[in-house]
């Protein structure tokens, strides 16, 4: 099996790379290889690899930024995915495409399950929406993995502007008033490769891909504030002096882009059906031992 990653340098694509060794040949390309930015670029390469399974964790992920670029937000994150799911489809392919929390608005009590109505308050959001939708209109088998939170020990993420904070602050203000649950790049790479697993074990695959294709929530277990997160890093950190957490609201820290301020969404699709999920202060803790 031939298995296309993109966005290889990413947080997540990064760990693609090496959770799914194993499973098939792993062509793992970066933004200079393949630019989700430039469609004909995209479709070209994906005839020229003709992969079994296309995973693409590469997006346009400024939030903020996105508000002012939501042509180029759009064309990644919603044009892209459509064009890999049509060309998916014309090989007799897969693809495996990652969402986000942010299509919702947040106004819902408790966590959203994966057919709740959706309404993003933010370009990137919407934008995110609209890859979603473009796949689901390819008809082509696919998986759409909704996460959230997403942090790692490399590149821009919460956590390590945290760490990077920590080390000459002695008070870190944060927002205490929205909710969510933090997940480790590894998880959604690690329980990827699960699934993937899953279906190749399959005796006959395309059936599998029938029966499984669709849209599921994988994020950590549990959920918290950005100031419980915060809490949480600083207490697994060794620092030689732990800065006071203030926890704040939205709105005494304005961005760009709206959050919501419910972020929870339940996995219980994903985990009835493929595999269980870690908590998320034990997913942090191992990723920053």
């Amino acid at each position: 099996m031939k298995i296309l990653v993109t966005g290889k340098t990413g947080q997540v694509g990064y760990e693609l790379e090496r959770s799914l060794q194993g499973l098939g040949e792993i062509i793992a390309l970066d933004r200079s290889q393949m630019d989700l930015s430039d469609l004909a670029q995209v479709r070209d390469v994906i005839r020229e690899i003709k992969p079994n399974l296309i995973v693409n964790p590469a997006a346009y992920t400024a939030v903020d930024k996105a508000e002012t670029e939501p042509e180029l937000a759009m064309r990644v994150n919603g044009e892209a995915p459509g064009l890999m799911a049509e060309e998916a489809r014309k090989l007799g392919a897969a693809i495996i495409h990652y969402s986000t929390d942010y299509v919702f608005d947040g106004a819902k009590v408790g966590p959203y399950i994966e057919n709740d109505p959706t309404c993003p308050i933010n370009v990137y959001g919407a934008s995110k929406l609209a890859g979603e939708l473009a796949i689901q209109a390819a008809g082509v088998s696919h998986l759409i993995l909704r996460t959230s939170w997403v942090y790692g020990m490399r590149g821009k993420n919460f956590l390590l502007t945290v760490l990077r904070l920590a080390q000459d602050r002695n008070e870190l203000r944060i927002v205490g008033d929205q909710h969510g649950a933090p997940t480790w790049c590894r998880t959604i790479a690690d329980t990827t490769a699960h699934i993937v697993a899953q279906a190749k074990g399959a005796q006959y695959s395309q059936d599998w891909w029938q029966e499984n294709s669709g849209l599921y929530h994988l994020t950590a277990q549990g959920q918290t504030t950005w100031a419980g997160f915060t809490e949480a890093i600083l207490a697994n950190a060794v620092l030689p002096k732990r800065p006071a957490v203030t926890a704040i609201t939205a709105a005494e820290y304005p961005l760009p882009a709206k959050r919501p301020g419910n972020s929870v969404i339940s996995c219980e699709k994903l985990i009835s059906k493929f595999c269980g999920l870690p908590a998320w202060e034990q997913a942090l803790k191992l990723c920053q031992d």
